[in-house]
């Protein structure tokens, strides 16, 4: 076995995390600490990519805030990620939507994936 994947998986703790892909909404909780105090805080928007593999697994979420666009990488293996909640699956053909940074209003829309 490859020392690398070896260490790797002694590290890496198992979450129970919903299985997403790119094109999901999806609300990240993830706790953030302040000083003493410590809350959690909800990230709400659209998965752009997935990257990696095992320990090293993160994800990017885009969302609009006030008309600006602003993304977000998390890895998998973090512990301050509490909960990942999927609110809808998205219709898309690509691993990576980096043409949404481009796209404002209607067009930057994904469609909902139907499951019967």
């Amino acid at each position: 076995m490859d020392a690398i994947k070896f260490v790797n998986e002694q590290l890496s703790k198992a979450k129970e995390l919903p299985s997403f892909r790119a094109g999901d909404n999806v609300i990240v909780s993830y706790k953030i600490v302040e000083g003493d105090k410590e809350r959690t805080q909800d990230f709400r928007g659209d998965v752009i990519q997935i990257k990696g593999e095992g320990a090293t697994r993160t994800f990017t979420v885009r969302k609009i805030s006030n008309g600006v666009g602003v993304e977000r990488i998390f890895p998998i293996a973090s512990p301050n990620i509490v909960e990942i909640k999927i609110t809808k699956h998205g219709k898309v053909r690509r691993a990576r939507l980096f043409y949404l940074r481009e796209r404002v209003g209607k067009k930057a829309r994904i469609k909902e994936r139907r499951r019967l």
